[in-house]
């Protein structure tokens, strides 16, 4: 897609929000589907994910990996973002997708902690990163919204410590939600 869509020496942008809703289809939302339907086959106890919920997911973090690469992408001449003016729109739409793959997170049962990991470590550093990028200049490539590693690794405290319960990753999950959210 990449190489047809981005001709090299020139800046392009992709068209529209339905064609970037397919890149990020193609990308990683169809990693959500595959995922779901792997865990489906093999672990009955999850038979009830929602694949929609899945596909959301794998698009809201394909979507804040586009969003913290704006100007990088840009000096190589592509821009995934149909018009850079609604950036923050598209944060807020990355939040909403990161909403769905919470929603698809706590349907996987407890008993399941180490899939749950999975899924909670990869939302919350999107949503930390969201909140960074609400307040960085998003086309200055050597800005680049990053969490340091030390962050990464209170949220796996902090995940690992609530796995089993419900209540108390929903508190965690709404603290960075906040932060992420517009203000």
């Amino acid at each position: 897609f990449d190489l047809e869509r981005f001709p090299e020496g020139q800046l392009t942008a992709l068209t529209d929000d339905e064609e970037l809703d397919r890149y990020t289809y193609m990308v990683a939302g169809c990693v959500g589907e595959f995922w779901t339907k792997m865990c489906q086959a093999h672990l009955p106890e999850m038979e009830n994910l929602n694949i929609a919920d899945g596909v959301r997911f794998g698009k809201g973090l394909q979507l804040v990996n586009v969003l913290r690469d704006v100007g990088e992408d840009r000096r190589r001449g592509r821009q995934y973002l149909p018009n850079f003016d609604d950036y923050q729109r598209w944060l807020d739409r990355a939040v909403e997708h990161l909403d769905a793959g919470w929603k698809y997170t706590l349907s996987i049962p407890p008993a399941q902690w180490r899939v749950r990991l999975a899924c909670i470590w990869p939302i919350w550093i999107g949503l930390k990163t969201i909140a960074r990028l609400r307040a960085a200049n998003p086309l200055d490539p050597n800005q680049r919204a990053k969490i340091s590693r030390g962050e990464v690794y209170r949220i796996m405290l902090r995940s690992l410590c609530a796995v089993r319960r419900d209540g108390a990753l929903d508190a965690e999950f709404a603290r960075l939600r906040e932060s992420a959210s517009r203000r």
